[in-house]
Protein backbone atom coordinates (compact mmCIF):
# COMPACT_ATOMS: atom_id res chain seq x y z
CA UNK A 1 0.00 0.00 0.00
CA UNK A 2 1.28 3.37 -0.79
CA UNK A 3 0.68 6.17 1.17
CA UNK A 4 0.05 9.74 -0.39
CA UNK A 5 0.14 13.23 0.95
CA UNK A 6 -2.76 14.68 0.69
CA UNK A 7 -1.74 17.53 -0.35
CA UNK A 8 -0.92 16.70 -3.68
CA UNK A 9 -3.87 14.28 -4.11
CA UNK A 10 -6.86 15.72 -5.57
CA UNK A 11 -9.87 13.93 -5.01
CA UNK A 12 -13.14 14.19 -4.38
CA UNK A 13 -13.31 11.82 -1.42
CA UNK A 14 -9.64 13.64 0.45
CA UNK A 15 -10.06 16.41 2.05
CA UNK A 16 -7.47 19.38 0.60
CA UNK A 17 -3.83 19.95 2.64
CA UNK A 18 -4.91 21.92 5.92
CA UNK A 19 -2.54 22.16 9.29
CA UNK A 20 -0.67 18.99 10.44
CA UNK A 21 -0.65 17.60 6.96
CA UNK A 22 2.18 18.91 5.18
CA UNK A 23 4.89 15.83 3.61
CA UNK A 24 6.66 14.12 6.30
CA UNK A 25 10.39 15.06 5.85
CA UNK A 26 12.96 13.79 8.45
CA UNK A 27 12.61 17.58 10.11
CA UNK A 28 8.99 17.80 10.14
CA UNK A 29 7.56 13.73 10.56
CA UNK A 30 4.20 12.66 11.26
CA UNK A 31 2.94 11.83 14.54
CA UNK A 32 2.24 8.14 15.02
CA UNK A 33 -1.49 8.93 15.64
CA UNK A 34 -1.84 11.05 12.28
CA UNK A 35 -0.30 8.13 10.26
CA UNK A 36 -2.45 5.07 12.30
CA UNK A 37 -5.57 7.54 11.21
CA UNK A 38 -4.63 7.54 7.61
CA UNK A 39 -4.27 4.02 7.61
CA UNK A 40 -7.38 3.34 9.05
CA UNK A 41 -8.49 5.54 6.76
CA UNK A 42 -7.25 3.92 3.44
CA UNK A 43 -8.42 0.57 4.80
CA UNK A 44 -11.84 1.17 6.18
CA UNK A 45 -12.44 2.18 1.96
CA UNK A 46 -12.14 -1.58 1.11
CA UNK A 47 -15.50 -2.11 2.19
CA UNK A 48 -16.68 -5.91 2.51
CA UNK A 49 -15.22 -9.08 0.37
CA UNK A 50 -16.06 -12.63 0.71
CA UNK A 51 -12.85 -14.81 1.37
CA UNK A 52 -12.24 -18.65 1.66
CA UNK A 53 -9.74 -20.10 4.34
CA UNK A 54 -9.23 -23.13 6.73
CA UNK A 55 -10.18 -22.05 10.75
CA UNK A 56 -6.50 -22.47 12.25
CA UNK A 57 -7.36 -20.73 15.60
CA UNK A 58 -10.77 -20.66 17.63
CA UNK A 59 -11.34 -18.73 20.54
CA UNK A 60 -14.40 -17.49 22.63
CA UNK A 61 -14.19 -14.60 25.18
CA UNK A 62 -17.59 -12.84 26.37
CA UNK A 63 -19.29 -14.14 23.45
CA UNK A 64 -17.29 -12.47 21.20
CA UNK A 65 -14.81 -14.83 18.83
CA UNK A 66 -11.19 -13.96 17.83
CA UNK A 67 -9.35 -16.67 15.14
CA UNK A 68 -7.32 -16.80 12.54
CA UNK A 69 -8.13 -17.93 8.89
CA UNK A 70 -5.51 -19.22 6.81
CA UNK A 71 -5.18 -19.66 3.02
CA UNK A 72 -5.52 -23.10 1.80
CA UNK A 73 -2.81 -23.13 -0.32
CA UNK A 74 -0.21 -20.83 0.67
CA UNK A 75 1.58 -19.82 4.00
CA UNK A 76 -0.64 -16.53 4.15
CA UNK A 77 -2.84 -15.96 7.70
CA UNK A 78 -5.31 -13.12 8.56
CA UNK A 79 -6.95 -12.48 12.10
CA UNK A 80 -10.27 -12.31 12.49
CA UNK A 81 -12.74 -10.98 14.94
CA UNK A 82 -16.69 -12.25 15.66
CA UNK A 83 -18.92 -9.95 17.54
CA UNK A 84 -21.23 -11.39 19.39
CA UNK A 85 -24.41 -9.99 17.82
CA UNK A 86 -23.22 -11.65 14.31
CA UNK A 87 -22.38 -15.01 16.27
CA UNK A 88 -25.69 -15.11 17.55
CA UNK A 89 -27.09 -15.47 13.87
CA UNK A 90 -25.00 -18.39 12.68
CA UNK A 91 -26.18 -21.27 12.11
CA UNK A 92 -23.74 -23.72 12.56
CA UNK A 93 -20.93 -24.78 15.29
CA UNK A 94 -17.20 -23.64 14.35
CA UNK A 95 -13.91 -24.99 15.24
CA UNK A 96 -10.71 -24.64 14.48
CA UNK A 97 -10.05 -27.13 11.73
CA UNK A 98 -12.88 -26.19 9.80
CA UNK A 99 -13.28 -24.94 5.82
CA UNK A 100 -15.07 -21.93 5.44
CA UNK A 101 -16.64 -19.22 3.54
CA UNK A 102 -16.70 -15.88 5.29
CA UNK A 103 -18.34 -12.51 4.43
CA UNK A 104 -14.82 -9.89 5.81
CA UNK A 105 -14.40 -6.28 6.58
CA UNK A 106 -10.77 -5.57 7.24
CA UNK A 107 -10.44 -3.17 10.32
CA UNK A 108 -7.37 -1.79 11.46
CA UNK A 109 -6.83 -0.68 15.21
CA UNK A 110 -5.59 2.16 15.85
CA UNK A 111 -4.60 2.18 19.75
CA UNK A 112 -2.78 -1.81 19.17
CA UNK A 113 -1.66 -0.53 15.43
CA UNK A 114 -3.03 -4.28 14.57
CA UNK A 115 -5.31 -5.03 11.47
CA UNK A 116 -8.21 -8.20 11.85
CA UNK A 117 -11.12 -9.10 9.59
CA UNK A 118 -14.53 -8.14 10.65
CA UNK A 119 -16.72 -11.26 10.09
CA UNK A 120 -19.96 -10.65 9.47
CA UNK A 121 -21.15 -13.94 7.53
CA UNK A 122 -19.40 -17.69 7.97
CA UNK A 123 -20.63 -20.84 6.00
CA UNK A 124 -19.10 -24.35 5.83
CA UNK A 125 -17.29 -25.45 2.61
CA UNK A 126 -18.17 -28.21 1.01
CA UNK A 127 -18.36 -31.39 3.59
CA UNK A 128 -18.32 -28.54 5.64
CA UNK A 129 -22.02 -28.06 4.94
CA UNK A 130 -22.97 -31.71 4.97
CA UNK A 131 -21.64 -31.93 7.96
CA UNK A 132 -23.53 -29.01 9.54
CA UNK A 133 -26.73 -30.62 8.29
CA UNK A 134 -25.86 -33.80 10.22
CA UNK A 135 -24.76 -32.61 12.97
CA UNK A 136 -28.40 -30.84 12.88
CA UNK A 137 -29.78 -34.30 12.54
CA UNK A 138 -27.36 -35.63 15.42
CA UNK A 139 -28.95 -33.04 17.82
CA UNK A 140 -32.46 -33.70 16.71
CA UNK A 141 -32.02 -37.44 16.99
CA UNK A 142 -30.37 -36.71 20.62
CA UNK A 143 -33.20 -34.63 21.19
CA UNK A 144 -35.68 -37.65 20.74
CA UNK A 145 -33.83 -39.45 22.91
CA UNK A 146 -32.76 -42.20 20.20
CA UNK A 147 -28.81 -42.25 21.53
CA UNK A 148 -29.65 -42.45 25.34
CA UNK A 149 -27.78 -45.16 26.92
CA UNK A 150 -31.18 -46.33 29.14
CA UNK A 151 -32.39 -47.86 25.14
CA UNK A 152 -29.69 -49.79 24.66
CA UNK A 153 -30.43 -53.61 24.44
CA UNK A 154 -28.05 -56.01 25.79
CA UNK A 155 -26.17 -58.87 23.74
CA UNK A 156 -26.83 -62.01 24.18
CA UNK A 157 -24.33 -64.68 25.56
CA UNK A 158 -24.15 -66.96 22.94
CA UNK A 159 -25.93 -66.10 19.91
CA UNK A 160 -26.86 -69.39 18.01
CA UNK A 161 -27.55 -67.16 14.51
CA UNK A 162 -26.26 -63.80 13.23
CA UNK A 163 -27.74 -61.62 11.35
CA UNK A 164 -25.62 -59.97 9.32
CA UNK A 165 -25.73 -56.39 6.79
CA UNK A 166 -23.21 -55.70 4.55
CA UNK A 167 -22.02 -55.88 0.92
CA UNK A 168 -21.42 -58.71 -1.34
CA UNK A 169 -18.42 -60.61 -1.38
CA UNK A 170 -17.19 -58.11 1.07
CA UNK A 171 -13.64 -57.75 3.13
CA UNK A 172 -16.04 -57.24 6.01
CA UNK A 173 -18.32 -60.28 5.35
CA UNK A 174 -15.41 -62.61 5.38
CA UNK A 175 -14.14 -61.27 8.46
CA UNK A 176 -17.11 -61.42 10.70
CA UNK A 177 -18.04 -64.84 9.32
CA UNK A 178 -14.51 -65.83 9.60
CA UNK A 179 -13.34 -64.76 13.20
CA UNK A 180 -16.92 -65.61 14.67
CA UNK A 181 -16.51 -69.02 13.39
CA UNK A 182 -13.48 -69.71 14.45
CA UNK A 183 -14.05 -68.13 18.28
CA UNK A 184 -17.36 -70.70 17.81
CA UNK A 185 -17.57 -73.27 14.73
CA UNK A 186 -21.30 -73.82 15.85
CA UNK A 187 -22.88 -70.28 15.09
CA UNK A 188 -24.75 -69.84 11.74
CA UNK A 189 -25.52 -66.33 9.99
CA UNK A 190 -28.23 -65.15 7.99
CA UNK A 191 -26.58 -63.08 5.48
CA UNK A 192 -28.61 -59.47 3.82
CA UNK A 193 -26.58 -58.59 1.57
CA UNK A 194 -26.96 -54.46 0.73
CA UNK A 195 -25.33 -51.37 -1.35
CA UNK A 196 -23.20 -49.58 1.27
CA UNK A 197 -22.78 -46.73 -1.00
CA UNK A 198 -24.55 -44.34 -3.09
CA UNK A 199 -27.63 -43.06 -3.28
CA UNK A 200 -29.61 -46.35 -2.66
CA UNK A 201 -27.20 -48.05 -0.25
CA UNK A 202 -29.88 -46.32 2.51
CA UNK A 203 -32.95 -48.19 1.41
CA UNK A 204 -31.29 -51.15 0.95
CA UNK A 205 -29.53 -51.01 4.30
CA UNK A 206 -33.18 -50.33 5.94
CA UNK A 207 -34.40 -53.50 3.69
CA UNK A 208 -32.12 -55.69 5.22
CA UNK A 209 -32.38 -54.30 8.92
CA UNK A 210 -35.97 -55.06 8.86
CA UNK A 211 -35.71 -58.42 7.03
CA UNK A 212 -33.31 -59.67 9.44
CA UNK A 213 -35.11 -58.01 12.39
CA UNK A 214 -38.32 -60.31 11.54
CA UNK A 215 -36.39 -63.46 11.69
CA UNK A 216 -37.40 -65.04 14.59
CA UNK A 217 -34.22 -67.35 14.42
CA UNK A 218 -31.40 -64.15 14.39
CA UNK A 219 -30.89 -63.42 17.54
CA UNK A 220 -28.17 -59.98 16.76
CA UNK A 221 -27.83 -58.46 13.86
CA UNK A 222 -24.12 -56.75 12.53
CA UNK A 223 -23.78 -53.88 10.21
CA UNK A 224 -20.61 -53.93 8.87
CA UNK A 225 -18.24 -52.29 6.36
CA UNK A 226 -14.87 -51.98 6.06
CA UNK A 227 -14.38 -48.03 6.10
CA UNK A 228 -14.04 -45.74 3.94
CA UNK A 229 -13.74 -41.81 3.90
CA UNK A 230 -16.73 -39.42 4.81
CA UNK A 231 -19.05 -39.20 1.69
CA UNK A 232 -18.73 -43.24 1.48
CA UNK A 233 -19.97 -43.54 4.74
CA UNK A 234 -22.85 -40.54 4.59
CA UNK A 235 -25.13 -44.47 4.11
CA UNK A 236 -25.22 -45.26 7.78
CA UNK A 237 -25.85 -41.50 8.83
CA UNK A 238 -29.35 -41.65 6.89
CA UNK A 239 -32.13 -40.62 9.04
CA UNK A 240 -33.92 -43.71 7.85
CA UNK A 241 -31.52 -45.53 8.52
CA UNK A 242 -31.13 -44.17 12.08
CA UNK A 243 -34.84 -44.83 12.94
CA UNK A 244 -34.92 -48.56 11.37
CA UNK A 245 -32.43 -49.77 14.04
CA UNK A 246 -33.99 -47.28 16.52
CA UNK A 247 -36.84 -49.96 15.99
CA UNK A 248 -35.00 -53.14 15.90
CA UNK A 249 -36.22 -54.91 18.70
CA UNK A 250 -33.23 -57.46 18.09
CA UNK A 251 -30.13 -56.18 19.62
CA UNK A 252 -28.09 -54.55 16.95
CA UNK A 253 -24.35 -53.87 16.47
CA UNK A 254 -22.68 -51.19 14.30
CA UNK A 255 -19.42 -52.14 12.77
CA UNK A 256 -18.55 -49.24 10.10
CA UNK A 257 -14.60 -49.30 10.62
CA UNK A 258 -14.25 -45.47 10.99
CA UNK A 259 -12.63 -43.59 13.91
CA UNK A 260 -12.46 -40.30 12.32
CA UNK A 261 -15.82 -39.83 10.93
CA UNK A 262 -18.76 -41.73 13.17
CA UNK A 263 -21.72 -42.29 11.32
CA UNK A 264 -25.12 -42.00 13.35
CA UNK A 265 -25.80 -45.38 13.41
CA UNK A 266 -22.85 -45.66 16.16
CA UNK A 267 -24.95 -44.22 18.14
CA UNK A 268 -28.18 -45.28 17.99
CA UNK A 269 -26.66 -48.74 18.00
CA UNK A 270 -26.59 -51.19 20.74
CA UNK A 271 -23.38 -51.85 20.35
CA UNK A 272 -20.25 -50.02 18.46
CA UNK A 273 -17.48 -51.57 17.19
CA UNK A 274 -14.46 -50.54 15.60
CA UNK A 275 -13.95 -52.78 12.78
CA UNK A 276 -16.07 -56.17 12.09
CA UNK A 277 -13.58 -58.09 13.34
CA UNK A 278 -14.14 -56.60 16.54
CA UNK A 279 -17.93 -56.76 16.04
CA UNK A 280 -16.94 -60.78 15.68
CA UNK A 281 -14.99 -60.85 18.91
CA UNK A 282 -17.42 -58.94 20.89
CA UNK A 283 -20.92 -61.08 19.83
CA UNK A 284 -19.43 -64.54 19.77
CA UNK A 285 -17.73 -65.82 22.82
CA UNK A 286 -14.46 -67.37 22.05
CA UNK A 287 -15.06 -71.44 22.76
CA UNK A 288 -11.45 -71.74 24.44
CA UNK A 289 -12.08 -69.42 26.77
CA UNK A 290 -15.24 -70.59 28.08
CA UNK A 291 -14.25 -73.91 28.39
CA UNK A 292 -11.38 -72.63 30.68
CA UNK A 293 -13.65 -70.32 32.39
CA UNK A 294 -16.16 -74.33 32.77
CA UNK A 295 -13.17 -75.58 34.21
CA UNK A 296 -11.98 -73.08 35.92
CA UNK A 297 -15.85 -73.36 38.08
CA UNK A 298 -15.43 -77.32 38.38
CA UNK A 299 -12.73 -76.88 39.68
CA UNK A 300 -13.74 -73.69 42.54
CA UNK A 301 -16.79 -76.29 42.90
CA UNK A 302 -14.97 -79.36 44.06
CA UNK A 303 -13.16 -77.10 46.26
CA UNK A 304 -15.54 -75.97 47.64
CA UNK A 305 -17.36 -78.95 48.14
CA UNK A 306 -14.46 -80.81 49.61
CA UNK A 307 -13.59 -77.64 52.30
CA UNK A 308 -17.32 -78.07 53.14
CA UNK A 309 -17.15 -82.06 53.66
CA UNK A 310 -14.13 -81.75 55.76
CA UNK A 311 -15.52 -79.29 57.69
CA UNK A 312 -18.23 -81.32 58.39
CA UNK A 313 -16.57 -84.68 58.91
CA UNK A 314 -14.23 -82.65 61.81
CA UNK A 315 -17.50 -81.39 63.24
CA UNK A 316 -18.83 -84.97 63.67
CA UNK A 317 -15.26 -86.04 65.12
CA UNK A 318 -15.65 -83.43 67.73
CA UNK A 319 -18.92 -84.23 68.76
CA UNK A 320 -18.74 -88.15 68.95
CA UNK A 321 -15.36 -87.37 71.22
CA UNK A 322 -17.91 -85.70 73.90
CA UNK A 323 -17.97 -87.72 77.07
CA UNK A 324 -21.61 -88.34 76.22
CA UNK A 325 -21.24 -89.66 73.30
CA UNK A 326 -18.21 -91.76 74.09
CA UNK A 327 -20.42 -95.03 75.10
CA UNK A 328 -23.74 -95.79 74.64
CA UNK A 329 -24.37 -98.34 77.73
CA UNK A 330 -24.91 -95.17 79.98
CA UNK A 331 -28.21 -94.67 77.73
CA UNK A 332 -29.76 -98.55 78.65
CA UNK A 333 -28.57 -98.21 82.13
CA UNK A 334 -30.34 -94.80 82.85
CA UNK A 335 -33.29 -95.75 80.75
CA UNK A 336 -33.59 -99.14 82.39
CA UNK A 337 -33.72 -97.65 86.35
CA UNK A 338 -36.50 -95.31 84.63
CA UNK A 339 -38.30 -98.29 83.26
CA UNK A 340 -38.13 -100.16 86.53
CA UNK A 341 -39.45 -97.08 88.24
CA UNK A 342 -42.08 -96.28 86.34
CA UNK A 343 -43.25 -100.37 86.32
CA UNK A 344 -42.99 -100.30 89.93
CA UNK A 345 -44.99 -96.99 90.11
CA UNK A 346 -47.62 -98.14 88.11
CA UNK A 347 -48.12 -101.47 89.63
CA UNK A 348 -48.78 -99.70 93.07
CA UNK A 349 -50.69 -97.30 91.36
CA UNK A 350 -52.84 -100.45 90.39
CA UNK A 351 -53.07 -101.97 93.11
CA UNK A 352 -54.55 -99.39 95.16
CA UNK A 353 -57.08 -98.99 92.58
CA UNK A 354 -58.09 -101.87 92.83
CA UNK A 355 -58.36 -102.43 96.21
CA UNK A 356 -60.82 -98.98 96.47
CA UNK A 357 -62.90 -100.30 94.17
CA UNK A 358 -63.17 -103.51 96.22
CA UNK A 359 -64.27 -101.40 99.00
CA UNK A 360 -66.60 -99.44 97.44
CA UNK A 361 -67.87 -102.92 95.65
CA UNK A 362 -67.70 -104.03 99.41
CA UNK A 363 -70.58 -101.38 100.73
CA UNK A 364 -72.28 -101.89 97.47
CA UNK A 365 -73.04 -105.18 98.42
CA UNK A 366 -73.78 -104.43 102.18
CA UNK A 367 -76.03 -101.63 100.77
CA UNK A 368 -78.08 -104.23 98.23
CA UNK A 369 -78.37 -106.62 101.06
CA UNK A 370 -79.81 -104.56 103.22
CA UNK A 371 -82.43 -103.43 100.68
CA UNK A 372 -83.07 -106.30 99.14
CA UNK A 373 -86.54 -108.21 99.64
CA UNK A 374 -84.27 -111.43 100.15
CA UNK A 375 -82.94 -110.47 103.40
CA UNK A 376 -86.48 -109.92 104.78
CA UNK A 377 -87.19 -113.09 103.55
CA UNK A 378 -84.52 -114.62 104.61
CA UNK A 379 -85.18 -113.27 108.18
CA UNK A 380 -89.11 -115.60 108.03
CA UNK A 381 -91.06 -113.74 106.36
CA UNK A 382 -92.94 -114.57 103.36
CA UNK A 383 -94.84 -112.62 100.38
CA UNK A 384 -98.15 -113.71 99.67
CA UNK A 385 -99.70 -113.16 96.12
CA UNK A 386 -103.00 -113.13 94.22
CA UNK A 387 -103.48 -115.44 90.85
CA UNK A 388 -103.35 -111.94 89.66
CA UNK A 389 -100.27 -111.37 90.84
CA UNK A 390 -100.73 -108.72 93.41
CA UNK A 391 -99.21 -109.06 96.59
CA UNK A 392 -101.78 -109.49 99.18
CA UNK A 393 -102.18 -106.52 101.25
CA UNK A 394 -105.36 -107.20 103.51
CA UNK A 395 -107.43 -110.34 104.62
CA UNK A 396 -110.55 -109.12 102.50
CA UNK A 397 -108.70 -109.15 99.29
CA UNK A 398 -108.52 -113.37 99.39
CA UNK A 399 -111.93 -114.76 100.45
CA UNK A 400 -112.34 -117.91 101.37
CA UNK A 401 -111.34 -120.71 98.38
CA UNK A 402 -109.12 -117.59 96.33
CA UNK A 403 -105.80 -119.20 95.51
CA UNK A 404 -102.94 -117.67 97.21
CA UNK A 405 -99.11 -117.94 95.22
CA UNK A 406 -96.64 -117.64 98.74
CA UNK A 407 -92.92 -117.08 98.00
CA UNK A 408 -90.40 -118.23 100.99
CA UNK A 409 -86.94 -117.60 101.26
CA UNK A 410 -86.16 -120.67 99.37
CA UNK A 411 -89.44 -121.43 96.61
CA UNK A 412 -92.94 -121.29 96.89
CA UNK A 413 -95.90 -122.49 98.34
CA UNK A 414 -99.57 -122.91 96.81
CA UNK A 415 -102.06 -122.38 98.77
CA UNK A 416 -106.13 -121.45 99.52
CA UNK A 417 -107.59 -118.78 101.36
CA UNK A 418 -110.45 -120.43 104.04
CA UNK A 419 -111.41 -117.79 106.12
CA UNK A 420 -110.23 -114.49 107.18
CA UNK A 421 -109.18 -113.53 110.49
CA UNK A 422 -109.53 -110.16 112.60
CA UNK A 423 -107.44 -107.67 112.60
CA UNK A 424 -104.42 -108.22 114.75
CA UNK A 425 -102.75 -104.47 116.17
CA UNK A 426 -99.93 -104.19 115.79
CA UNK A 427 -96.94 -104.97 118.60
CA UNK A 428 -95.37 -101.87 120.17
Amino acid sequence: MRLTNPSTTTNNNTPAAGPGTAPATVETPWPVALLSNKIRGYIERLGTVWVEGEVTQWGASGGNVYGKLKDLSEDATVSFTIWSSVRSRLTGDFAQGDRVVALVKPSYWVKGGTLTMQVFELRHVGLGDLLERLERLRKQLAGEGLFDASRKKPLPFLPHCIGLVTGKDSDAEKDVIRNAQLRWPAVTFRVAHAIVQGDRAAGEIVSAIQRLDADPEVDVIIVARGGGDFQNLLAFSDEGVVRAAAACSTPLVSAIGHEADRPLLDEVADLRASTPTDAAKRVVPDVTDELNRVQQAKARLSTRLTGILSQEVDRLTQLRSRPVLAGTDWIIDSRSEDLTRYVARGAELVERTVERAASVVLDLRSQLRALSPQGTLDRGYAIVQLDTGHVLHTPEQARAGTPLLITLARGTVNATATESAPDVAPTK
